[in-house]
């Protein structure tokens, strides 16, 4: 092992990994790496760093190259210069700033600038990190070896990090809440997960699941994005705990984060700190975080708080004085650092004034309550608004800052002029805080706010967010999202599942927002208008991709009606609909919502089946013959009675079963806890019934194919190969013989239609050919419901002439009850 240079010693968790030998260290999509191995790469980078102590800059990222060189610059003694590699301007402005004597890349490229060190390095200098996001401040943090150390110590004590544990570089490491995720837990030998994918990437799931990840870190940010993708859905039984800090997140969050932990057998820490004390001064302990979710805790082990007296913040009767919140401990920092000269302190800083105000409550839990600057976490970033302004100004641009951290806005207000253009300056503060361009408000104008001193009125700059809400290019969007679901209340922060909609809108939506984008994002139903970007303009594209579902649903219903009216005989297409129905409920109905609002929207979706095929199968029997008012119950299949609205009532049974059944809370736990095995166990009872394990075949045809809807289900609810080769196996083995001998292209028409939802998400087509499939799918139920009345009419002249005014007559019928539905859905209010 390369010793530490002379006068320097290298952090613990650094000289103890060759002991933990064997045991996995990192898991990489490829592979998995082992404390020896690490170890050796280690010892190998730091002997190329050289035996003279050097000012080392790494620009990191989420590799295992960035991990070697951080870890080999702390084993050999060299104080590294931690920073983003993006954007570029700030990382050149900060090798401009310090004149660093190595670079290292992501790839473990070294480019060494001299020999010999430039700066005068103090000897209990170890890492420099940036307080700033990535605004390229030359401010920095200078942080020693026992920093490091006592931190790592304190979080893996009071997270009770194992050995077997092993955690998600959720967090770049250059942030200090990432870098503390890797010290912690090399500290207790255990294994980090290197990704640099979002929680909002189907892949990361992928990796997480398969090395068995015990948990996740995420700002207030992150958690966004895990109810976005549906997060109680996607929790692998192996998680232990999550951890949420970066900023402050909502009360009734993280309350709701701690109840789902409650019942998913995992644990939420809330934490609490900043960057001068090298990542945390406190969490909140997971039993409190339901109780106490505005509380951020108590000190970590080791540290302590006081609060210094603010005139300014007044005295709370109830709960007691306010003051700023000052922290004492071993890992306060050394001290800031401005340029090169500042490398050569020692500590100048005994304790952190943290800039925060904050209470002690009487459970002895300290609750932050407001700033004493203008410091703003925003996306888990900490941004300064005057060097926001100084970048501005750079740019010849006059502007006053403010923000809101709780919507994560960054409010520029821009006095009129040569360059300022709201795009411009959205896009310039974006890339120079690291921020996604949503998050920057941009308002241009004649003069800035100024207070009677002829300072900047920055309170005048929050009320123009407040009030403005700055540029919209979503507001189009909210007014398709209200038009297509008939709901008058929809803002940008809705998306299409959270407003409801289901299967029989979700068609619609999907065609007319492609329309509107240029494309279709994945998993759109499940993001938040803002995030899915301003409608398009110029040329439309030809070519289009649509979802698989939606094509299943046109080609399966033409099948079925084509049959019917003996244009040609090819069926499957009703089983096959039974399949793609599951595959939706469980896209639109099993989301990360509460119980309550699941059941309600699961029963708003079963009335929208219900209403209308009652009253149409009601008409039928008043008007026409062959039809009687016991079909229009919906009870024939039931009975055993044949009946030719029997993939409706079907529907509308399982529908009703399945609301039942999660309407029972422990179920409603099991689904969530284990959201791909409990349509396996549904599956499993129906094959019981396909098979006639129990004497089943007594049961109606119609009931037994109940078995289909949960094939389609777990189709949806597959994560990984694994998963998908299974339902694609279970398709394969059961749908043959299920309807006797010679029906062998309705088997290769239901089975080919599974393999698809399993492994095709979408397919490309003539965007002229995907309305129509999209217009033909949208109106499926209804196609089904009316052709049994039109194509008589119609057939004694040509069964293609029958065929195309059934589905004509049934578009018409959906469209009308649409927007009988959207009328009665804008004049009745909201109740939940």
């Amino acid at each position: 092992m390369h010793p530490p240079l002379p006068g320097t010693k290298a952090p613990q968790f650094v000289d103890s990994l060759p002991i933990h030998a064997d045991r996995t260290a990192v898991v990489l999509p490829n592979g998995a790496l082992s404390y020896r191995e690490l170890n050796e790469r280690v010892t190998e980078t730091a002997l190329r760093l050289g035996t003279e102590r050097r000012l080392v800059l790494l620009a990191g990222a989420d590799t295992l190259d960035s991990l070697v060189v951080y870890l080999a610059a702390l084993r050999a003694g060299h104080p590294l210069l931690l920073v983003p590699q993006e954007p570029a301007a700030s990382l050149r402005s900060l090798v401009a700033a310090y004149d660093p004597d190595v670079i290292a890349l992501p790839d473990g490229t070294l480019r060494e600038r001299r020999l010999l060190s430039a700066h005068d390095l103090h000897p209990d200098l170890a890492l420099l990190l940036s307080t700033s996001g990535s605004t390229g401040s030359p401010k920095v943090v200078r942080l020693s070896r026992e920093n490091l150390q006592s931190n790592a110590e304190a979080i893996a004590d009071y997270l009770g990090i194992r050995e077997d544990d092993r955690a998600a570089t959720t967090l770049p490491m250059y942030y200090c809440y990432g870098l503390s995720v890797i010290n912690s837990h090399l500290l207790r030998g255990a294994g980090l997960i290197l990704t640099g994918l979002s929680v909002s990437d189907p892949r990361f799931w992928e990796l997480f699941r398969a090395a068995e990840g015990t948990s996740l870190a995420g700002v207030p940010y992150t958690f966004d994005l895990l109810d976005r993708v549906g997060f109680a859905d996607l929790c692998p039984p192996s998680l232990r705990y999550l951890t949420q800090a970066g900023g402050r997140m909502p009360p009734e969050q993280v309350a709701r984060y701690a109840e789902l932990g409650r019942r998913q057998g995992w644990d939420l820490f809330v934490m609490y700190g900043q960057t001068e004390a090298t990542a945390r001064m406190a969490y909140l302990p997971p039993d409190l975080a339901a109780s106490r979710p505005q509380a951020i805790g108590v000190p970590i082990p080791g540290g302590s708080f006081r609060l210094e007296p603010d005139p300014g913040s007044g005295e709370d009767g109830e709960i007691g004085e306010i003051g700023e919140l000052v922290y004492s401990g071993p890992n306060v920092m050394l001290g800031y650092a401005e340029g090169p000269a500042d490398l050569a302190l020692g500590r100048t800083v005994t304790e952190l004034r943290t800039g925060d105000l904050a209470r002690l409550a009487p459970d002895g839990l300290y609750e932050v309550v407001g700033r004493r600057g203008r410091f703003l976490k925003i996306y888990g970033l900490r941004i300064d608004p005057r060097r926001v302004e100084e970048l501005l100004a750079g740019h010849g641009l006059a502007s006053c800052c403010a923000g809101d951290e709780d919507d994560g806005v960054l409010i520029v207000a821009v006095a009129d002029g040569p360059g300022a253009d709201a795009g411009r300056v959205r896009l310039l503060v974006a890339e120079g805080c690291g921020l996604p361009a949503r998050s920057v408000q941009v308002h241009v104008l004649p003069d800035l706010p100024r207070l009677a001193t002829g300072k900047p009125d920055y309170q005048a700059v929050r009320a123009l967010g407040r009030a403005h809400g700055g540029p919209e290019p979503s507001a189009d969007l909210c007014a398709l999202y209200s038009r297509v679901l008939g709901r008058p209340d929809v803002t940008e922060d809705n998306s299409f599942v959270g407003l409801g909609g289901d299967s029989l809108s979700y068609v619609e939506m999907s065609l007319q927002l492609e329309a509107a984008l240029g494309r279709l994002p994945r998993n759109w139903h499940l993001l938040p208008i803002r995030e899915l970007g301003a409608p398009r303009t110029g040329r439309r594209r030809r070519w289009h991709r649509i979802e698989t579902g939606v094509v299943l649903r046109a080609v399966s219903i033409v099948l079925i009606v084509g049959s019917h009216i003996h244009v040609f005989t090819v069926r499957g297409g009703a089983h096959l609909l039974l399949a793609v129905a599951g595959f939706n409920f469980a896209r639109f109905h099993l989301t990360g919502a509460p119980w309550g609002e699941r059941r309600r929207h699961l029963l708003d979706s079963t009335l929208r089946i219900l209403v209308p095929s009652v009253a149409w199968i009601t008409l039928a029997a008043l008007f026409t013959d062959g039809y009687d008012l016991f079909q229009a119950t919906l009870l024939p299949s039931l009975t055993g009675r044949n009946s030719n609205y029997w993939f409706v009532e079907v529907l509308v049974y399982i529908l009703l079963a399945l609301t039942a059944l999660l309407s029972v809370p422990a179920l409603d736990r099991a689904e969530r806890r284990a959201p791909f095995a409990f349509p396996l166990a549904l599956l499993a009872a129906g094959l019981a019934l396909r098979y006639d394990v129990l004497g089943a075949r007594a049961l109606p045809d119609a009931i037994v194919a109940f078995w289909m809807f949960p094939l389609g289900w777990a189709a949806a609810k597959a994560r990984d190969d694994r998963q998908r080769l299974l339902v694609t196996g279970a398709a394969l083995l059961t749908v043959p013989g299920y309807f006797g001998t010679g029906e062998w292209v309705r088997e290769v028409i239901i089975i080919a239609g599974t393999v698809l939802l399993v492994w095709v998400p979408s397919l490309p087509g003539p965007a002229a050919l995907n309305r129509l499939a999209g217009t033909l799918a949208g109106a499926t139920m209804y196609i089904y419901l009316t052709h049994w009345q039109v194509y008589p009419l119609f057939d004694g002249y040509s069964p293609v002439l029958a065929l195309i005014a059934s589905l004509v007559a049934g578009v018409a019928f959906g469209t009308f009850v649409a927007r009988v539905t959207r009328h009665f859905s804008r004049r009745s209010p909201d109740l939940s």
